[in-house]
């Protein structure tokens, strides 16, 4: 292929120059459109896969198809910020409606079942913007002194460490070779039941609710996963999965200790990376209230931090304090979420429970409600502060070698 050739999603040979040549979905859609009649089902759908699958710029080893969820926030985080920034009432409305928009297309992906880089590209180019202002609006005004923005700056980039590595294997069960079932010769036929969902197997023993609080869906175990206890079989990965993995849906795979799939990095939270995503957190959470506090200290000195998020009279007063203003209040609502995020998983750890068995105990329920609906508390797993504590930060590293009189 040269530079400007590529396989479309029919697999035909296809140029750069013919985007617009031979669109069948794109063509039908105008028709009716023309001559007022309504779409077929799943024509938009049509029409925008084959807007993305032409949507290509060229490269060495053939035109390099761009994801259409990376243009949005490139191009609308600035513009947005900007028109805001040129009245308190147009501030108000864009940052209000922002959030909105953002929890709007998250339901609409997660319904669909859809992977996305929207929230991932949303991020980390609101990181890069918002350091950008900083270093052109702030830092110029003479009141932020060196070694405060070289603090800022390493806890970027502490931040950005943290997150490759959450980006990393968060625990796939490896798949089988081939359409081949693994052998799982010993177990019997009625402790391993399939479930059609793909989220969770069933065993014989947990069928039905006992009494000793375990929930339908997934097998009793304690924190260190003593050996005897009982898996379950996932019957899309086609594999015997250990207790307290999960199928993720829109992954496709098994996951080890399944947590949750985050859509800000795009990728699963198991019990490889949940400790590196628990630290992308906490920089970011420590990095944006100081950059927070080192604006406000400069485009509204004299006032505490508190004071001068909610009354700065003169932030439109000049458009270079209104526009850093302006995302001082996007940094806060972005933290504000971040950080009930970050209390849940807090909460989670402490009682040692995962986002996917609390959702299954609420499903099912068999788990209490504690601190006022903040943590699901199944019962399970849960050794105590300090034990559940220990758990989590010895998540990934090889179970301890137990010797026979143990077993015993």
């Amino acid at each position: 292929l040269c530079c400007c050739e590529y396989v479309d999603r029919r697999g035909r040979r296809n140029h750069l120059a013919a985007c617009c040549c031979d669109c069948e979905e794109l063509d039908d859609g105008c028709d009716r459109w023309l001559t007022c009649k309504s779409l077929p089902p799943g024509a938009l759908e049509r029409i925008a896969d084959s807007i993305a699958d032409r949507l290509r710029v060229p490269w060495f080893s053939g035109a390099m198809k761009i994801n259409v969820s990376l243009v949005p926030p490139l191009v609308l985080l600035p513009v947005f910020l900007h028109v805001a920034a040129l009245h308190f009432l147009l501030g108000l409305i864009i940052l209000t409606s922002l959030p909105v928009v953002v929890l709007w297309y998250y339901y609409l992906t997660h319904r669909r079942k859809e992977r996305t880089l929207f929230f991932l590209s949303l991020g980390l180019f609101s990181l890069g913007y918002m350091y950008y202002v900083f270093l052109r609006e702030v830092v110029p005004r003479g009141h932020v002194e060196h070694s405060q923005v070289v603090t800022l700056t390493c806890g970027l980039i502490l931040m950005l460490a943290a997150l490759s590595r959450a980006k990393k294997d968060p625990g796939y069960l490896p798949i089988p070779a081939g359409n081949e079932k693994p052998s799982h010769q010993g177990l019997h036929n009625d402790s391993i039941r399939g479930s059609s969902s793909g989220l969770h197997g069933i065993s014989g023993a947990a069928s039905s609710r006992a009494v000793n609080g375990e929930a339908k869906g997934y097998c009793r175990m304690s924190a260190e996963q003593p050996a005897g206890v009982k898996k379950d079989w996932c019957t899309k990965c086609q594999l015997v999965r250990p207790a307290r993995a999960g199928h993720c849906r829109l992954c496709g795979r098994c996951v080890r200790r399944l947590d949750h799939h985050c859509v800000w990095i795009n990728s699963c939270v198991g019990e490889q990376n949940h400790q590196a995503f628990i630290l992308a957190l906490s920089f970011f959470m420590l990095t944006s209230v100081y950059g927070i506090t080192l604006t406000l200290h400069t485009i509204c000195r004299g006032r505490s931090l508190f004071v001068a998020l909610f009354y700065c009279p003169g932030a439109y007063s000049d458009y270079s304090s209104a526009l850093s203003f302006t995302c001082v209040w996007y940094c806060a609502i972005v933290t504000a979420g971040m950080g009930y995020i970050l209390l849940i998983q807090l909460l989670n750890i402490s009682y040692n429970v995962t986002e996917r068995e609390a959702r299954l105990a609420l499903r099912d329920n068999t788990g209490r409600r504690l601190l006022g609906g903040l943590v699901i508390d199944t019962g399970q797993y849960n050794r105590g502060l300090l034990c559940n504590w220990g758990h989590f930060l010895s998540l990934g590293a090889s179970p301890p070698q137990r010797s026979a009189e143990d077993i015993v």
